[in-house]
């Protein structure tokens, strides 16, 4: 019988297995998952969850008892030692599991603070799985101080988490603007006075220098001098792709672990999918680290291990929420050198980056016919002329007809 074996139990690793069954693949399928929780969404920990509003039931993607009636060997808590790519095993803590093939959905893992600057004491989380949740949620706590590392999404969401619960919040990012990585001035600016309007010290261009405490954290000196007493810290300073098993077995890396338009890897017999990969797209190699990419990225593959033989082509989108805000972003923005605003706050806002004539991708924040219309345009390969997304006259859905 035909084994298939995957490694990494989160979103691409479920979605992956689940789409074998539903695909009509009767041989034996394994998941392997490092945490003890069966494959949960990830998306609402740092908020629904972390505000109480969502139980862990609801975080599950399927309920427990799902893998077992459908023939799906999960096994939680289990640690990877290594993978015998000629031999197509795989040793575990106390066994070793032989494959036909092996699909790797390892994620990826947050960066952390080095223990020379305090990131070893006691309150100084980062976001990732549950357990990292869990360990934060008390100490959320209205009137509590807490400083939070890095102005990104994870960072932003944090924040926004806080200050609604009614924490005293600080957020320093040592880039010029929050989001600077990863969207526009025009994002930033937006993002910024919602924040602020929240009442969250925003310090951007300004670094931590290190976290002080006796075992644990009590307060922070930052780069421009200030001390701050602190009462825990989240750090969301960026994640890096999960590849120490598979560069052990020898297989290649390239921004993650390098996977053709199918998803294999360098080595037969061994694929990948998720925040863990990189993959060719258009004339470049990328990696996406979100929901959508783990999910359609992991179900090509599944596919494809079934005979299907079909390139996997990304559809980049994502999503933020923050207070009553939904960021909807479609499309990747790399290489812009002109942003379009259509709408202005406190409505229905969007912002447009070209590229020349050509649309990339849209931020939209409310603005979900402004991120509906901007996906199929940017999918279709259809690029309105700038003047046009920014007329509030313009009917937006035309543009899907010109």
């Amino acid at each position: 019988m035909r084994h298939i074996v995957v490694i990494g139990a989160g979103q691409a690793g479920s979605s992956c297995v689940v789409k074998l069954r539903n695909g009509g693949f009767d041989g034996k399928i394994t998941l392997i998952g490092s945490e003890d929780q069966p494959p949960y969404q990830r998306p609402p920990l740092s908020k629904a969850y972390l505000l109480g509003d969502m139980a862990l039931e609801r975080l599950y993607l399927r309920p427990h008892s799902f893998y077992a009636e459908h023939g799906i060997d999960l096994r939680l808590g289990a640690t990877v030692q290594s993978i015998d790519t000629d031999a197509r095993q795989i040793a575990l803590t106390d066994e070793v599991l032989t494959y036909d093939d092996l699909v790797l959905t390892t994620g990826s893992i947050p960066h952390r603070l080095p223990a020379s600057m305090g990131g070893a004491l006691d309150g100084v989380h980062v976001v990732r799985g549950l357990a990292d949740v869990d360990a934060m949620a008390p100490r959320f706590v209205t009137g509590a101080r807490v400083l939070i590392v890095g102005g990104g999404y994870i960072g932003l969401e944090a924040a926004s988490v806080a200050a609604k619960l009614g924490l005293e919040v600080t957020l320093v990012e040592m880039a010029p603007r929050i989001l600077q990585r990863v969207a526009a001035p025009e994002t930033s600016d937006f993002f910024r006075a919602l924040h602020k309007g929240h009442g969250v010290d925003i310090r951007e261009g300004i670094g931590l220098e290190r976290l002080t405490g006796e075992g644990a954290v009590s307060g922070a000196t930052l780069t421009d001098g200030t001390e701050l007493a602190v009462d825990f810290v989240i750090v969301g300073v960026g994640v890096a792709p999960a590849t120490a098993l598979a560069e052990a077995a020898g297989i290649a890396l390239d921004n993650g672990i390098a996977v053709d338009s199918h998803g294999r890897t360098s080595v037969p017999h061994v694929w990948s999918a998720g925040d863990c990969a990189s993959f060719p797209y258009r004339d470049v190699r990328i990696r996406l680290e979100s929901v959508p990419n783990a999910i359609e990225q992991a179900e090509t593959i599944a596919e494809n291990l079934m005979g299907a033989g079909k390139d996997y082509t990304a559809k980049p989108w994502f999503w933020s929420d923050q207070y009553d805000v939904k960021l909807q972003i479609a499309g990747l923005n790399t290489g812009y050198d002109n942003v379009v605003t259509r709408g202005a706050a406190p409505g229905p806002v969007s912002f447009w980056y070209y590229q020349g004539d050509t649309l990339l991708a849209v931020d939209a924040a409310n603005d979900p016919r402004g991120y509906m219309v901007g996906k199929r345009l940017i999918e279709s390969g259809k690029s309105p002329a700038p003047s046009m997304v920014s007329d509030m006259e313009t009917d937006i859905k035309a543009l899907l007809k010109a």
